[in-house]
């Protein structure tokens, strides 16, 4: 039974992923709050099942011209090397620790989120 509940949040979480609406925001708290996951383990599972997304995601837009491949080293190279760090850190902490401050990182993102809509600007 577990199986089709964790299908469900798969199809929940990879319908607003493949909108490139940021499909972790929904995931990892759907993972946590109704699969009762692991903090880790959800992210964990994120990020796996980001892997396979961003290989559909740059296959679609290569295919539309829509890739800029200049200067992309001055963003890969970091990117890189901070998530190793990132990653080196998230397996030292505890998992409260991780769920507390991603709960942060939710309500920054959603004050964000509707301070632009007061605005109107786009996303």
């Amino acid at each position: 039974m577990r199986f089709y509940l964790y299908l469900a949040l798969g199809f929940l979480g990879g319908i607003p992923a493949g909108m490139g609406m940021g499909g972790g925001t929904v995931t990892i708290p759907l993972l946590l709050l109704v699969g009762g996951v692991e903090q880790k383990i959800a992210q964990c599972a994120n990020l796996f099942s980001f892997l396979p997304m961003s290989v559909c995601a740059l296959k679609t837009h290569a295919e539309n011209g829509l890739l800029k491949t200049k200067g992309i080293l001055w963003t890969v190279i970091p990117a890189l090397i901070l998530s190793f760090f990132g990653a080196t850190v998230a397996a030292a902490l505890a998992s409260e620790v991780l769920r507390k401050g991603f709960g942060v990182f939710l309500i920054g993102l959603s004050f964000f989120g509707f301070r632009q809509a007061l605005k109107g600007e786009k996303a």
